[in-house]
Order: C-alpha cells, then sequence, then structure tokens
C-alpha cells in the first residue's frame, strides 16, 4: 500500500446532544475531553498518526465549527478543515468529501472515522484500519464490523457469512447491512456469532464512491458535480447554494445496502481493540468507574454516581446511579440508566426557544 494515497476524512459536525449540558452547539462532543487532557477530536487524529500524518487528514465539520476545529488541530491544514453548509446527513457530506479529496488526489484512499469514538487498544485498531485501506485499493467499498459484546438495540448490525472469525485481517463480503433491531433479535445476532455493529468507519477510493453516488444517489451526484473546483473563490457560494437540494439520507442507506446487495462490500470482522461510541454519560461512568467522581464528592450510603460539578464540593446522601453535571448555566440530574434520553431535554429547550442553553 502506497501511503502518499491514503488519507483520513474525520467527521466532526454533530451535536451530542446527549451530553447536555456540557456539550452545546460551539462545544460539542468530540470538541470536550472526557478522558485524558486530549479531546475525542485531537486523540482520533493522534490515534491514526502512525497510519495517517496529519498533513493527509481532512476534517468534515460544520460553518460554525470551522474555527474551534481549526484551533484545535493546528497541525491539520485549514485548507482541509471543510464545512457543510447544512445538515445533510453522511450521504451528501462524504460524496463532498471524495469529490474535494479526489480532485487534490485522483488516487487518493479515504479512511472515514466518527471524530467521536474512544479507543483503548489503539495499536490493534490500527491494524484493521491498515487491512481495510489495502482492501479499499482494490476498488472494493469497505467497512468494519465492531465484535459485539451484549445485545445491543441502538446501532446497527452487518452480518457476515457463517464461517466468519473474529480478529481475522482479511475482509469478506457483507452479506447485508441489518437496521437497528429489536431485543430479541439482537440476541439471536449475538448467539450467531457472524453479527457485527456497524460503527460508521468506512475505506474507499474516492472515485469509486463517486461512480457508487452516480449509480445509487444520482441527484446528488449531479448536483455536486456542478460545483467549481475547490480551490476557486465560488466553490464556498456554490455548494451553499446546492448542498441544502442533497437528499438527505445516511451512506448506508444510499450506497452501502445497495452496493452490498451487488457484492461490492467488504468488510472486516474486528476483535477487541476497546471501541467504545461513548452515547451517553453513562458510557462515560462505565469506561472507568473509577473515574467517575471527577469534583469532590461527599457519600452517605451513596453509590454508582457520575459527578461532574467544578468548583463545588458534592454531597451524595442516600441515591445510587445517578448523572449529576453541573456548568454555569444549568444542572442536569439524571438516573444512570435513562442517560440516553438526555438528548429529549435538548428538543425540550428547542420547542421553548432557549437557545441561550443550546
Amino acid at each position: 500500500m502506497s501511503k502518499s494515497k491514503s488519507y483520513a476524512l474525520i467527521l466532526a459536525g454533530g451535536r451530542g446532544t446527549r451530553f447536555w449540558p456540557r456539550s452545546r452547539t460551539l462545544t460539542p462532543k468530540q470538541l470536550l475531553n472526557f478522558m485524558g487532557e486530549q479531546s475525542l477530536l485531537q486523540q482520533t487524529v493522534e490515534r491514526l498518526r502512525p497510519v495517517i500524518p496529519p498533513e493527509r487528514v481532512w476534517i468534515l465539520t460544520n460553518t460554525y465549527l470551522q474555527k474551534a476545529v481549526q484551533k484545535q488541530l493546528p497541525e491539520v491544514p485549514a485548507a482541509q478543515i471543510l464545512a457543510e453548509p447544512a445538515q445533510r446527513n453522511t450521504a451528501p457530506c462524504l460524496a463532498l468529501a471524495a469529490r474535494v479529496i479526489a480532485e487534490q488526489d485522483p488516487q487518493a484512499v479515504l479512511g472515514v472515522f466518527p471524530a467521536d469514538h474512544y479507543i483503548t487498544k489503539p495499536a490493534r485498531f490500527r491494524q484493521f484500519v491498515k487491512a481495510a485501506l489495502k482492501t479499499a485499493e482494490t476498488g472494493k467499498l469497505v467497512t468494519l464490523g465492531i465484535q459485539p459484546r451484549w445485545p445491543e438495540t441502538g446501532y446497527g448490525y452487518l452480518e457476515f457469512p457463517p464461517e466468519i472469525a473474529a480478529g481475522s485481517l482479511d475482509a469478506v463480503p457483507v452479506k447485508r447491512f441489518r437496521e437497528k433491531p429489536d431485543l430479541a433479535t439482537a440476541k439471536r445476532y449475538l448467539k450467531s456469532g457472524r453479527f457485527f455493529w456497524n460503527a460508521g468507519m468506512f475505506f474507499w477510493r474516492a472515485r469509486v464512491l463517486l461512480e457508487a453516488f452516480r449509480t445509487h444517489c444520482a441527484s446528488t451526484a449531479s448536483l455536486l458535480e456542478t460545483l467549481p473546483p475547490y480551490r476557486s473563490r465560488l466553490f464556498s457560494k456554490r455548494l451553499a447554494e446546492v448542498y441544502p437540494q442533497a437528499d438527505n439520507m445516511s451512506v448506508d442507506y444510499a450506497i452501502m445496502e445497495p452496493a452490498s446487495a451487488l457484492g461490492q462490500v467488504a468488510g472486516l470482522a474486528t476483535d477487541d481493540f476497546g471501541w467504545n461510541d461513548l452515547g451517553s454519560w453513562n458510557a462515560v461512568y462505565e469506561l472507568d468507574p473509577s473515574t467517575a467522581l471527577r469534583t469532590p464528592t461527599l457519600a452517605h450510603a451513596a453509590e454508582g454516581c457520575f459527578v461532574d460539578v467544578p468548583g463545588k464540593t458534592v454531597a451524595l446522601v442516600g441515591v445510587k446511579d445517578l448523572v449529576v453535571v453541573d456548568t454555569a448555566d444549568a444542572l442536569l440530574i439524571a438516573s444512570r440508566d435513562q442517560a440516553q434520553n438526555v438528548g429529549q431535554i435538548v428538543k425540550l429547550l428547542e420547542q421553548q426557544k432557549r437557545s441561550e442553553l443550546l
């Protein structure tokens, strides 16, 4: 594999509403540090550095986060921090990035990585990244499957052939992409051994992806083909005009599902590399319960709590399994088993037009 052809595209435009009140519009989840001194975005770049150096990293974010991302990642060229002018799900943004990067390097092979994942075994992770990039060079659309550890209903799944062996660095055909299942189905998936979590990490030649868009998502492909060259002064203006018209679809639904039916998608069924998508405050607690009391805490008949209240001493009496997170203008108190629903508070604030808390 020629390193000069390998690029990383890091997706850093989400809001992270389940981490309110710490995660806000201008300081979302991926720009925060939950474990260690670096933000999740910075950790993503560092994790990839031995395979893909920062000068070949591209970031896809939005207009109001672009400057904050540049500040966190001075080693990434500013021109490689793309801002989508409107949120249109992952299909349009990945097509846009492929179009821009292919213009710079027609032979580019891209690895796509969410900015908000936490990985405790980066060396093992990089082995899978290298194998996936090598497979992508052959013209396949490639994805990583995470070996499931419990019957999760909040993730989509990849279906592999029955003889699949977790941990192999050889890519095999992905039979189907499965939607988020109910609990009974998730238990069946777990027991079978051939269904893996879809973590949203993809690998492909930029030009191969663009051709797939012409086949499976022609309207978005046609819109993006009207864009002038990326370095043109007219690029941003034209992008703002056409991008909101693109299909609001995930790349899984728009491209990967129909491509897998045609035998064009390969996957690596990974073993444990310490992956966690940090989907809620409870997920942060479970990473390392010994660090769950982030601020001075007095506890009497209390256990299992996550406390992050800067500048105050917190007293807990007769409670268990709570999340307590304080900021200058908001306090969150939630049951840990309901932490996935914190995003509902953000929806209420939006309905009430409480923009100062968003």
